[in-house]
C-alpha cells in the first residue's frame, strides 16, 4: 500500500470524502462555514458538496441548518461487515464464548495491512473498550487479536504491516517499535495463544488466538492484568469449536 497520490485522483470524490470524514469525526453537527474551514475549501465549493451529499443520503440537514451524517452511512458500514466471509457459526461461538467465560469475545481479520473487529459479543466480566467495536480498526501491535494474526504472517510481511501502520503507544507498556514488537514475538509459536496485558488499556488483558485455517483471530478481554484459567480454558475450546 502507498500514499502517494494518484495520477487519476478526482478531485471533487477526495473533496467529498474529506467533508464526509470531518463531520462523522465532529462531537456534534456542524456549518457549512465550520466544514469549509476545517476542509479547506470554500465556501461555494462546500456548499455544493453538502447538498450532494445530502441529496444521496450521506448527509443530513437539520431544521437549524447544520449538518450530521445521513442513514446510508450506516447501511454501507453494516454492508461492510456482512461482506467479510465469517467461519461458520463464528457468531454463535463468540456468543457461546462469553455466555460461558463471562467476558467479552471478539472476532477479527487483517486487512489490507489494518486489523479490523468484525464480530464482538459482550460479556459482564470486561471493560467496555471503545476501540474494540464491530467495524472499527485497531492496533495489531498492542493487542492480542493483532499479534496472533501477526504471529501468522512471515516475518517480512507482518513487519511491512507494523511500520505501515504506525506502532502508536497506547499505555506504558505498548511496544513502539518494530524491533520490540519482533522480539515479544520470537518467543511464542504460531498458533499460541497469545496474551498481553495492559499494552492497549490500562489495567485490562486481553487473549487471542488464530483460528487454525483460517485468516481470522478471536480473543477475550478482561478487567485488571490477569487472565482467568477458564476464560482460557473456553477460548481454546472456542477456537476448536469454530475449527
Amino acid at each position: 500500500m502507498t500514499d502517494d497520490e494518484p495520477s487519476d485522483l478526482i478531485r471533487s470524490v477526495s473533496r467529498a470524502l474529506r467533508v464526509l470524514e470531518e463531520v462523522s469525526r465532529a462531537d456534534r453537527p456542524l456549518s457549512v462555514k465550520v466544514i469549509a474551514r476545517r476542509c479547506g475549501l470554500n465556501l461555494s465549493t462546500s456548499y455544493h458538496l453538502v447538498r450532494t451529499l445530502c441529496y444521496e443520503g450521506y448527509l443530513h440537514r437539520r431544521p437549524d441548518g447544520d449538518y450530521m451524517i445521513g442513514s446510508k452511512v450506516a447501511e454501507r458500514f453494516h454492508e461492510m461487515l456482512e461482506a467479510f466471509e465469517r467461519p461458520p457459526r463464528a457468531a454463535e461461538v463468540l456468543r457461546q464464548l462469553a455466555a460461558e467465560s463471562g467476558h467479552t469475545a471478539y472476532l477479527a481479520q487483517l486487512t489490507d495491512a489494518r486489523l479490523v473487529v468484525v464480530d464482538v459479543a459482550e460479556g459482564p466480566r470486561s471493560p467496555w473498550l471503545e476501540d474494540l467495536q464491530a467495524g472499527l480498526e485497531t492496533a495489531p501491535h498492542a493487542t492480542a487479536l493483532g499479534k496472533a494474526l501477526l504471529l501468522s504472517l512471515p516475518p517480512r510481511i507482518r513487519q511491512g504491516i507494523l511500520t505501515e501502520y504506525g506502532l502508536r503507544r497506547f499505555t506504558a507498556a505498548t511496544p513502539t517499535s518494530v524491533e520490540d514488537v519482533e522480539e515479544e514475538l520470537a518467543r511464542l509459536r504460531p498458533g499460541q495463544v497469545v496474551e498481553e496485558y495492559g499494552q492497549f488499556r490500562e489495567e485490562v488483558a486481553c487473549a487471542g488466538a488464530v483460528v487454525p485455517g483460517t485468516q481470522w483471530a478471536i480473543g477475550i478481554s478482561t478487567r485488571g492484568l490477569s487472565i482467568p484459567a477458564l476464560a482460557r480454558a473456553r477460548l481454546r475450546e472456542a477456537l476448536r469449536d469454530l475449527t
